[in-house]
């Protein structure tokens, strides 16, 4: 267990969600999506890399035979605002013709990111698309019609790292998600 005194928590103003919060409300999720996905295989598509730590928790909740699939998708680079321009770094390997399709995100900010992931698996012939995210920043909205079918948690504008979310690669590893001190950010 990683002590919250120790070097990864120094850079956070605060905790905005505890790990027990977070166990609580994947395990809730995952009887949600058993329950609307009964008698269907869905296929789970991951946004790497700040989804795997959620989707892997949240997959394991789920009693359905699922097919899982990884993407890798930018619009951040190393800032902490999105450019806008969204980039598929790493595809699906396989087809989604005639499949229900979950997407499983981190974070929902602007909306830009996830809108173009669900046009494009909208043109490929997915069957019904279904967007769940941990965490959303309903406030930071560019795309104001897109629609989030679960969020764990609505959360204030603040700049969140932890159980996956990053910032320039590290803090992944937090078990909670915190607020990240601007000094750490401030000073690139």
């Amino acid at each position: 267990m990683i002590d919250t005194k120790g070097t990864l928590y120094q850079d956070l103003t605060k905790i905005l969600v505890t790990r027990d919060q977070i166990a609580e409300k994947v395990r809730d999720l995952g009887r949600v999506l058993t329950e609307r996905y009964q008698g269907k295989s869905p296929v789970m598509v991951c946004i790497l890399k700040g989804a795997a730590t959620f989707f892997t928790d949240l997959v394991r909740e789920i009693d359905l035979p699922l097919t899982m699939e990884f993407m890798a998708v930018s619009s951040y680079g190393s800032a902490t605002k999105t450019s806008g321009v969204v980039r598929v770094l790493k595809d699906l390997d396989n087809d989604v013709l005639g499949r229900d399709v979950i997407i499983v995100e981190d974070i929902v900010d602007s909306g830009v990111t996830l809108n173009y992931l669900k046009g494009m698996l909208q043109h490929r012939g997915a069957a019904s698309i279904c967007i769940v995210t941990l965490l959303d920043k309903p406030e930071r909205r560019r795309v104001k019609d897109l629609k989030v079918d679960y969020s764990c948690f609505n959360i204030p504008d603040e700049f969140v790292v932890g159980y996956g979310l990053d910032y320039d690669q590290a803090y992944r590893n937090l078990p909670d998600i915190g607020v990240l001190s601007p000094k750490v950010y401030e000073k690139r």
